[in-house]
């Protein structure tokens, strides 16, 4: 016997309500770095765009840098924690495997019992997040989503490695996501490519630490000129998509926000994609570093901060990284 099962009731459409960031205390500038390679500050900018990145304390945990965004970002949508249906946390350095961060997140903010989970899609992290919590608020499973970007890439970091000792930085960033009766963020253009895992990964699996002959902590290690190829051509295509997805030109955007991995790859992304000059661009990678998961909601709370861009701007967000995985969306920023 077939059963009538009761539709959902969600909202018509999602849109991203409000956003925070925390940034650790410690700024580490270029010449910290060079105390471990052999390299100087004009190679390490002209290589990356990086000055400057944010590095946790002992006391700036995964948990701690996320409370701090997400209260923010629940603050900035005018909501309070109990008003939190599901907490979303992407990363890669919470080295816990179980429990999730977001459950310890959801329980401290005081969101109740909201559903809370981990998703692991590196710098994709925040376009995967983002689209489930759309799919969530459309659906009818919850009314308000935190969605929380969090990395502590400093200890996954090997100083000694010329290649990418430079690069990371640690950071947390957030949005909430909720109902709109117009269409504020746009359909994702996602996928992934594993026949180039290899590009980008981490040097010792978990698994191996079962071998005591194994010292040396994981770090994560790159292919460059695989990953900087790949991220100008094909991420370049998939912005496009994303464009037409939403229905929208270059010419309609006010604000590009990619993942801030690369000055280069965010140079030749705005060649590629024939960005008019109005467009505003995010480039707090000189300032932040590479924060994966972190690093668009990062560099989105500080281009509201700044005036670089402003509430009811539209928006082209794009996170690609390890996997290699890649997202992007257009959307209205809060």
């Amino acid at each position: 016997m077939t059963v009538k099962i009761k539709p959902a009731k969600g909202s018509p459409y999602a849109r991203i309500l409000g956003v925070g960031g925390y940034r650790p205390q410690q700024v580490v500038p270029n010449e910290e770095i060079l105390k471990h390679i052999d390299s100087s500050d004009e190679w390490i900018r002209s290589r990356s765009g990086i000055a400057t990145r944010h590095w946790a304390g002992p006391d700036e945990t995964v948990t701690e840098m996320t409370l701090s965004a997400a209260g923010k970002a629940i603050a900035d949508a005018g909501l309070t924690a109990d008003q939190i249906d599901a907490v979303v946390i992407s990363t890669v350095s919470h080295f816990k495997q179980t429990p999730s961060v977001a459950t310890e997140i959801a329980h401290r903010l005081g969101a109740g019992k909201a559903a809370a989970f981990d998703i692991s899609a590196a710098c994709a992290g925040f376009g995967y997040g983002l689209t489930i919590a759309k799919g969530l608020v459309v659906e009818g499973s919850a009314r308000h989503v935190l969605v929380v970007g969090v990395e502590r890439l400093s200890d996954l970091t090997d100083l000694t490695d010329r290649s990418t000792a430079f690069l990371f930085g640690d950071g947390a960033g957030a949005v909430v996501v909720g109902p709109s009766d117009e269409p504020h963020i746009g359909p994702t253009v996602w996928g992934s490519e594993g026949d180039k895992a290899d590009a980008i990964t981490q040097t010792v699996p978990w698994d191996d630490y079962r071998d005591s002959t194994v010292e040396k902590f994981p770090a994560i290690r790159q292919e460059g000129q695989t990953v900087f190829r790949w991220a100008v051509f094909e991420m370049a295509k998939v912005a496009q998509q994303a464009l037409e997805a939403a229905g929208i030109t270059a010419d309609d955007l006010d604000v590009f926000i990619p993942h801030q991995a690369n000055m280069r790859i965010i140079d030749s992304m705005v060649k590629t994609l024939k960005l008019p000059e109005h467009v505003a661009v995010a480039r707090d990678v000189e300032f932040t570093g590479n924060t994966s998961a972190a690093s668009i909601p990062l560099a989105m709370e500080r281009m509201l901060a700044t005036g670089q861009a402003k509430s009811g701007d539209t928006a082209l967000v794009i996170g690609f990284g390890a996997g290699l995985v890649y997202a992007a969306a257009v959307v209205t920023l809060p």
